[in-house]
């Protein structure tokens, strides 16, 4: 058995010269939480295919439309529960390295160092995302590749994007998100920034998009990894004080999709281990956000462009 769809990812110039991403030559702003797809019994490993689609079907009801898969790449069946929900994705490569080995320069272009990477190294990155795209390439609700993370691993980014288009053309290419930014690489720039969205780099060549901001913390008692250890970028103490900034945040956001923004990233779905800057606690127990409010507050972002 199988199954088909049919559907175009592209983008658009809108009347101010800006790219936006369109899904059937329609102009549609992306907006969704990052799912690093972490779960406390078994890590990587979802404890149920129930336990699979909960985190979509909670993510649809706050009232986004995308998920960016975090450095992970999920079984084939949490990519058919997103066809099946109608969930855009962005998949990105797992990242082969961290960045303590280059200079990481995500404000300006040409100024972050790749990381050194031996030969038997690259030859594995690019057999592995090869694999990966080529696993997953006919499940339409991916429309992003995300071939590197704020410069963990980066290396040869013209290169990896070059084999990523002639791997799968039909989509877009996200080709760091917040990482040292090349010039002639890839269809989106992609920038990083904690906590509040802020647009400090603009390029009319691409979709411009604002890859991870937001991480708002709030540790609910009775659901912490570890209770005397947590981490948020900011920290509250009460679900109250997190969506009053949490829309906050959105009217900022709101103002810079007129200056050019066609989709971001909240960080993130649910708490993972020690950080406590999710949506949803980390054993799924507590969605901590008014539902109501929060998908009212979205709709609001996706429906201002």
């Amino acid at each position: 058995d199988g199954y088909a769809a049919m559907r175009k990812i592209s983008y658009a110039e809108d009347a101010s010269g800006h790219k936006r991403m369109c899904l059937n030559n329609e102009p549609l702003f992306q907006y969704g939480p990052l799912d690093q797809g972490w779960w406390p019994d078994g890590l990587y490993t979802a404890p149920s295919d129930e336990a699979l689609a909960f985190d979509i079907e909670k993510t649809k009801e706050m009232g986004f439309n995308m998920i960016r898969k975090h450095v992970k790449v999920e079984p084939a069946r949490w990519y058919w529960h997103c066809d099946r929900l109608g969930m855009l994705v962005w998949q990105d490569m797992p990242s082969i390295a961290d960045n303590s080995t280059n200079v990481w320069d995500n404000r300006t272009y040409d100024n972050g160092t790749d990381t050194p990477v031996t030969e038997e190294g690259k030859a594995n990155y690019y057999k592995e995302w090869g694999e990966i795209i080529a696993a997953f390439k006919g499940f339409p609700c991916i429309v992003t590749w995300v071939p590197f993370n704020e410069a963990w691993g980066q290396f040869d980014t013209e290169e990896v994007v070059k084999f990523t288009r002639e791997q799968d053309p039909t989509r877009l290419i996200n080709y760091a998100s917040g990482g040292n930014f090349v010039r002639c690489s890839g269809d989106i720039l992609d920038l990083h920034n904690y906590p509040d969205p802020q647009m400090y780099l603009y390029d009319a060549d691409y979709v411009n998009v604002l890859g991870e901001y937001g991480g708002i913390g709030w540790p609910v008692e009775g659901h912490l990894w570890q209770p005397d250890r947590n981490w948020g970028y900011v920290q509250f103490k009460s679900a109250d004080e997190v969506l009053d900034t949490y829309e906050k945040y959105a009217g900022q956001l709101i103002d810079l999709i007129d200056d050019g923004f066609a989709g971001a990233i909240y960080t993130q779905t649910t708490d993972v281990e020690i950080e406590v800057n999710g949506l949803m606690t980390y054993d799924r127990k507590v969605v901590k956000l008014d539902m109501d409010r929060l998908s009212a507050i979205n709709c609001k972002v996706i429906e201002s462009m």
